[in-house]
């Protein structure tokens, strides 16, 4: 305890002072930074080029259908719903908090896809014969996941940050991914294509550690704008149901064509749920496609995945009735979404899943081509075992938790600088603070023999 209070006090806030950064200028420097990298370093790839033409018939391909455009758009198009329309209304659960749920999502979600371009085509898809950025559908769909992480780390401090914090914590969360996804796919060769340990590992320890390093001691003067009611609680099912039917495209968007992506989408249809409270079916539902992650396209098994929807289901459910009142008590970690139930325990736990998956992974199950296909086992990691890539599996997932936990801490004592205004205790969760809010309605009593739902109205 002391020593994360000495800790805090060397990243304290200055106590006084007028200096604050707006949104608008903010948003217009960001764009024409953007103009001009994008001009620099962003070009279209073979596929998506005017060359196309030539280069089909150079490669032998027969017809444009072959383009991966018709493979990944509806891959892309249902990830890039779950982004906008699932993580959006998912967080409008808040009583008083709806606009800023729905448009800060589309902030941070705008800002952050023009950023994930260009640091992962700078980690991923750099042409070094000139130095360029080729993009392609799949570019568009990694984008996208890249956003996924920062909106799942917007869940932990929502309501608290302002929207200026909220840009800078994308910027350094997206920065992060970047550096964390080409490490554990590329350097350490660990497979994860629905990205339990990449996007959810990473994203809700990230944003946790900065909702730890905010810590607001006198966030009761808000208590009564931190809860939902009927109308944002229907609202918020919404994005469950959005990001319920989706995830098996989530899951599969990136995976090889064949059996690969098949076999992903099936093992995350195969999920159970656990039905309680409201929050239970809005967020615990979804807990078993974040864990089936990293496994999804192994053999896993149509009962592996029944049996890790109906344990993460009951793990995030018992979550949010005891380990969160826990951390906000004893670890004075302030989580409104709950990220620690729905992404951080299944992340881990999907983590380990694919760990265990790949290290029992064998010729008899896979087949000697589909093993090697499976689990990328060509070039320079032609030698690698199952054995050994459950490995290289278990230390993805440390480092995703290293590059959540410390990445979080280090943005968090960045945006304790008073300069990024953030919202006082007494206005947190309050829309009111940033949006011109319409008038509340008059309530007009019905008028029951003009209800043309009424039945036997003479009766």
């Amino acid at each position: 305890m002391g020593c994360r209070q000495s800790f805090r006090q060397c990243c304290d806030r200055p106590k006084n002072t007028n200096v604050r950064i707006s949104l608008p200028a903010v948003c217009f420097v960001w764009q024409i930074v953007m103009i001009i990298l994008f001009g620099i370093f962003i070009r279209y790839d073979q596929e998506s080029d005017a060359h196309w033409a030539e280069y089909r018939k150079f490669q032998n391909i027969s017809s444009d259908i072959e383009n991966d455009f018709y493979f990944r758009y509806p891959s892309f198009q249902d990830v890039h719903v779950m982004i906008f329309v699932g993580f959006g209304f998912l967080m409008t659960f808040l009583k008083r908090y709806s606009f800023s749920a729905v448009g800060f999502n589309f902030l941070i979600a705008a800002f952050g896809l023009q950023w994930a371009l260009l640091m992962q085509g700078w980690f991923q898809s750099l042409d070094p014969m000139d130095g360029k950025i080729k993009i392609s559908m799949e570019s568009l769909i990694n984008a996208d996941f890249c956003v996924a992480s920062c909106l799942i780390a917007y869940g932990a401090v929502l309501g608290k940050l302002s929207p200026v914090q909220l840009m800078v914590m994308t910027l350094f969360g997206i920065t992060l991914y970047a550096v964390d996804e080409f490490i554990i796919l590329n350097l350490i060769h660990a497979r994860d294509a629905g990205g339990s340990m990449v996007i959810h590992t990473f994203g809700a320890y990230y944003g946790l550690s900065i909702s730890w390093m905010l810590y607001r001691p006198n966030l009761d003067q808000s208590k009564r704008l931190n809860g939902s009611v009927y109308h944002s609680d229907v609202f918020a099912m919404i994005g469950t149901l959005f990001l319920w039917m989706f995830w098996p495209s989530f899951n599969s968007a990136i995976t090889d064509h064949g059996d690969g992506q098949h076999r992903a989408a099936i093992n995350t249809y195969l999920l159970d749920m656990v039905i309680g409270h409201m929050v239970h079916i809005q967020n615990s539902t979804l807990a078993g496609g974040v864990a089936v992650g990293t496994a999804a396209e192994f053999m896993l098994m149509p009962y592996g995945s029944l049996i890790i929807g109906f344990c993460c289901g009951i793990i995030s459910t018992l979550g949010y009735i005891y380990i969160t009142p826990f951390m906000e008590k004893y670890l004075k970690i302030q989580d409104t979404c709950g990220i620690h139930n729905l992404h951080a325990m299944p992340g881990v736990i999907g983590g380990i899943v694919g760990a265990v998956t790949a290290a029992a992974a064998s010729e008899g199950v896979y087949g000697k081509a589909g093993l090697i296909n499976t689990f990328d086992f060509t070039g320079k990691w032609k030698d690698m075992v199952p054995s050994r890539q459950g490995g290289h599996q278990a230390a993805g997932l440390c480092i995703a938790l290293c590059f959540g936990v410390g990445g979080g801490i280090i943005v968090g004592c960045i945006l304790r600088m008073p300069i990024w205004g953030d919202a006082p205790d007494d206005n947190c969760f309050d829309d009111e603070l940033y949006w011109e809010l319409p008038e509340d309605e008059e309530s007009i009593p019905p008028i029951l023999e003009d209800n043309n739902h009424m039945r036997n109205r003479d009766v």
